[in-house]
């Protein structure tokens, strides 16, 4: 089953944010705090190109930041992608 992966911060407003809509989806998901690793954001950033978090994934496929989420949210797309783990799932 594919997991939902958030890369975060325990500071972070836009990570809590993307916790509580996953949570509230419904979504299995891991969270890996990144704050105070730098080598993680290191490696995170040769990845995604991106130094900002949250950063999630799904399997392996890159999602994106909070924006990218709430708006593959607002799109529908988001519970596709909820409900294709869930299929994943049931065939387990």
């Amino acid at each position: 089953m594919k997991k939902f992966r958030i890369f975060s911060a325990n500071y972070c407003s836009y990570c809590k944010q993307v916790i509580m809509l996953l949570t509230y989806k419904g979504a299995h998901y891991e969270v890996f705090d990144v704050a105070n690793n730098d080598i993680a954001r290191m490696l995170l950033f040769e990845r995604t190109g991106l130094r900002t978090v949250p950063q999630v994934f799904l399997g392996e496929k890159f999602l994106g930041g909070c924006s990218d989420v709430l708006a593959m949210d607002e799109s529908g797309e988001l519970d596709i992608l909820i409900k294709g783990e869930d299929d994943a799932k049931s065939f387990e």
